[in-house]
């Protein structure tokens, strides 16, 4: 089981990344598979990357390495998750067995120098770790590249009860008017699969969650119209930990009880309450320079060339030249799928009815966000926000 420090250190970063992404256009992302690389680098180093590696994970260095190690295989050990870590170092580069030690066995190769071949065997491993879903190695190779330091994560998951397609064609909101893949299923458990938070940094928030059947769930996150995308995927990741106090379904209100929800009472045989959700199929893809984010991720310092800053990796000085992820996310009718690869390089209805039944109906018509969530843990393993979903067709038949 993953340490409980390490899953609110995780969540906490992607709560930060979410915000520093705030942006209008789709994207997915994975602290979980950044967190222990940066956890394995900062056992490593020392003097100013040595404490901004340390703020950034939200642990000491001390402790780091083990504790990246650790979450490395408490992750590739959950149903549905395969975490993968690869190190290549030039064969001239002497590392310290101690910090080697830290990594999962057997994970070390040899960089060549010879670029090409490099990329060549780098992609390969990219390509069969993540099944063909990242076909490269998310970042530059060179004559000078020293160290590169490598994680893949998937995680897929099939629902307990699948969706049926449905016609989805929003009436208002940057959708209106097109025709989506629409996703649809109706469930009795109003409490288990809704929840309305109405008082987070980010306004009120509705969030659908959805059991897989492998111990991993899927939360869909809805805000008010307009409030970016960063800042409901921060406190989204901060209501799924219960820091917000929310309305579980039975407890809402008639009438528009959240972003999306609309809670009536219906004519129906059948006084049983329940909620239907519907919601596009989609595919989100991106690809982060973390570099750019250097504050976030605690390297900034690491950077600066003009010296080395990991002398418990390697006696050789060594500055970080390059930190990539590239990652694809997919939700349909059957499950979810996500990949991702992180990588550090180094340089130096019916008859007539008789009751009536309460019944709740969420849409997902406009952009939203989810969170893929390890159900006994709480880790986030994938973040992501939709603004493109999947066509569907132009008419109902």
């Amino acid at each position: 089981m993953i340490d409980a420090t390490t899953v609110r250190a995780v969540n906490a970063m992607t709560a930060r990344w979410a915000r520093a992404t705030a942006t209008d256009g789709g994207t997915v992302f994975t602290a979980a598979g950044v967190w222990p690389l940066l956890a394995l680098l900062a056992g490593g180093a020392d003097g100013p990357a040595r404490r901004e590696l340390e703020g950034a994970l939200g642990v000491g260095a001390d402790a780091a390495g083990a504790l990246g190690g650790e979450a490395l295989g408490a992750m590739a050990a959950m149903a549905g998750v395969d975490a993968a870590t690869g190190l290549w170092t030039r064969q001239e580069l002497p590392i310290r067995p101690e910090w080697e030690a830290t990594l999962p066995p057997g994970v070390r190769s040899t960089l060549t120098g010879d670029s090409e071949r490099d990329r060549k065997a780098l992609d390969a491993w990219a390509s069969q770790r993540t099944r063909s879903a990242i076909p490269e190695l998310p970042v530059a190779l060179d004559s000078g590249t020293q160290l590169v330091l490598a994680g893949a994560l998937t995680v897929r998951t099939a629902w307990r009860e699948p969706f049926r397609p449905a016609w989805l064609k929003p009436e208002s909101g940057p959708w209106q008017g097109r025709s989506l893949a629409g996703l649809s299923r109706t469930m009795e458990d109003l409490d288990g699969v809704l929840r309305v938070v109405p008082g987070t940094p980010a306004g009120p928030l509705t969030l659908s969650g959805i059991a897989g059947d492998n111990g991993l769930d899927v939360h869909l996150v809805l805000g008010a119209e307009g409030v970016p995308g960063g800042a409901v995927l921060e406190a989204g990741t901060g209501a799924l930990a219960g820091q917000y106090a929310g309305w579980p379904g039975s407890a809402l209100p008639l009438g528009a009880a959240g972003p999306g929800v609309q809670v009536m009472d219906v004519p129906s045989w059948d006084p049983t309450p329940r909620v239907t959700l519907t919601t596009p199929q989609f595919t989100v893809r991106a690809r982060h320079d973390l570099l750019r984010h250097d504050e976030l991720f605690g390297l900034r310092t690491a950077q600066d060339d003009s010296r080395g800053h990991f002398p418990g990796i390697s006696p050789v000085p060594l500055a970080l030249s390059a930190g990539e992820q590239s990652m694809t996310a997919s939700f349909s009718a059957e499950g979810f799928w996500a990949a991702a690869v992180t990588a550090f390089s180094m340089g130096v209805g019916s008859a007539p009815p008789q009751r009536t039944a309460r019944v709740i109906v969420v849409r997902y018509d406009r952009p939203f966000g989810f969170l893929a969530v390890h159900r006994a843990t709480g880790l986030v393993l994938t973040a992501g926000w939709v603004t493109e979903p999947e066509a569907g067709s132009e008419t109902m038949w």
